[in-house]
């Protein structure tokens, strides 16, 4: 026994001399460069947001609302089951793909708005690898269809492009040359009645304006506490962002639906591409680089659904990660070269837009918080400055919270969760900048509509049988869940910087994260 002990004790002085002897010429200077390059992007984004925030509060002080600052005119009440040549042609677009649960949503609301009958076009793209939703799709279409309406049922042969590939095959069938403007609607959306009417006027009268962005509002926001946190990031970026660049710009990226384009912009900016996952935020790049202008109306609401379960979220955030950085990648020399936009359109787009809210943001987060903070609390030599370790990421996270005052008790609570969310960002980030692998990956985000409502509550829930590694058991987020435990271990033991508490509380948050326990658990 004693020479078990003799020979641990003598593996653990070699690691430590070892530790002791790399440390100091090579440790402290990379750690002390990480932090400094941290820091950096820390106070840009601390910038940005600061700027925003300013920005916003101006905008809803002075600045007159959209229907004040270009010309608004009310449709004419005409009776609707005549219709009238005065109402221009719309087509409305719903793609979808194997929605089961929501399908009967959307198509329900599209054909409830308040337009003529004979000035309505109404397009199902159904790209479902599933012959029975493809049916249950078809007959929806067709009972309204039956009651007079104007909607076509399209399917293709492949689904190549994905969502882009389908809207912009849409836009070549003959029945829809005469639409001046297509609205978009995802299986989920459901636009209130008057959404066109309160639309439409911008884009007739003011022939300089392509798109109409409507703010986004969640039927199951209090279903889960991981879509409250989700309401909380998404709130801020229509409350804030999308204003923002309404209002000082006229340039926002299009949210892929719940927005109305006219036909003509699309078509100059080079219709639809498939290049990237985001092909909302290509073609609204493409136009405003055309010189289009686009306006973001806070009041006109459309409800749709958060995805609910942890596995949805995570591959919805890939997407929406890593498709604006693989965006920039390709558009961040064309956008330098562009001579119809001046000079700080071009800045606001590369540096606020694209470089500090869709790169830096997710890799600041990662990085400082859960690996660089971390690692200095094995390496005394190297600090961090207070105010850059507390006080202005509490001040970022303050101005964070703008958009949903009601979940103001959770902002504790969601700094973690946004810290784990933050891994996978980054990666998808770098993903998109190198234009790896997984760049062009499109899983589309799973909807549960009112499926576990209409389960029978008198049975027992059974948690979903699947992958127990990679589906509910996520080993990188235990491996940091892991390190971090080590670090504050440490830092009780030896340190002095207390800095333990914090990472503790995002020890437990990853290692929620990594057995699963966010979200919906679906029945099976």
């Amino acid at each position: 026994m004693s020479t078990v002990q003799a020979t641990a004790s003598d593996i653990a002085g070699q690691i430590g001399m070892m530790w002791e002897v790399l440390k100091a010429p090579l440790l402290v200077p990379l750690l002390k460069s990480a932090v400094y390059i941290c820091i950096a992007m820390e106070l840009m984004l601390f910038v940005e947001r600061l700027y925003m925030g300013i920005v916003i509060v101006l905008v809803k002080i002075f600045m007159k609302k959209p229907d004040k600052r270009y010309k608004w005119i009310p449709m004419a009440d005409d009776d609707l089951e005549i219709g009238s040549a005065d109402f221009p042609k719309v087509l409305v677009q719903i793609p979808m793909f194997n929605e089961k649960e929501v399908y009967k949503i959307s198509i329900g609301a599209a054909c409830n708005l308040s337009w003529p009958s004979d000035r309505l076009v109404i397009q199902v793209l159904d790209d479902s690898t599933d012959p029975i939703v493809k049916d249950m799709v078809e007959t929806e279409c067709l009972r309204w269809a039956s009651k007079g309406l104007n909607i076509t049922y399209q399917i293709r042969e492949t689904r190549g492009g994905y969502k882009a590939g389908a809207l912009k095959e849409g836009l070549k069938h003959n029945y829809v040359k005469d639409c001046e403007y297509v609205v978009i609607f995802d299986a989920d959306f459901r636009p209130e009645p008057d959404f066109l009417r309160r639309s439409i006027p911008f884009l007739i009268h003011n022939p300089e304006i392509a798109l109409v962005q409507g703010r986004w509002r969640f039927v199951n926001s209090n279903e889960c506490l991981l879509t409250r946190m989700q309401e909380m990031s998404l709130d801020y970026h229509f409350t804030v962002e999308q204003e923002v660049g309404s209002s000082t710009h006229a340039f926002f990226g299009f949210n892929g639906t719940g927005g109305i384009w006219r036909i003509a912009a699309i078509n100059e900016a080079g219709g639809w591409k498939d290049r990237t996952t985001v092909e909302d935020m290509d073609l609204a790049v493409r136009a405003s680089l055309k010189g289009w202008k686009f306006v973001y109306l806070g009041d006109l609401q459309v409800k749709s659904e958060l995805p609910s379960t942890f596995k949805a979220f995570r591959f919805q955030q890939h997407r929406w990660s890593c498709g604006p950085a693989n965006l920039f990648r390709k558009m961040v020399m064309e956008i330098v070269r562009n001579k119809r936009v001046n000079f700080w359109k071009k800045f606001y787009v590369i540096y606020s837009f694209f470089f500090v809210r869709k790169i830096i943001a997710h890799m600041v987060t990662f990085f400082f918080f859960c690996v660089v903070l971390p690692l200095t609390l094995l390496v005394p030599e190297v600090e961090v400055p207070i105010w850059a370790a507390i006080y202005i990421p509490c001040i970022i996270t303050t101005l964070n919270s703008v958009g949903t005052p009601r979940s103001i008790h959770l902002l504790f609570y969601w700094i973690l969760f946004e810290n784990v969310m933050a891994y996978h960002r980054t990666k998808a980030t770098i993903i998109g900048l190198l234009e790896a692998k997984r760049a062009n990956e499109w899983v589309v985000t799973e909807k549960l509509g009112d499926a576990l409502k209409n389960k029978d509550k008198s049975k027992p829930v059974k948690k979903a049988r699947g992958p127990l590694f990679g589906d509910r058991i996520l080993p990188q987020e235990l491996g940091f869940a892991a390190f971090l435990f080590f670090c504050g271990l440490y830092d009780v033991l030896y340190g002095k910087r207390q800095y333990f508490v914090y990472v503790f509380l995002q020890v437990i948050t990853f290692t929620i994260a990594g057995f699963g326990y966010i979200g919906t658990i679906v029945p099976s």
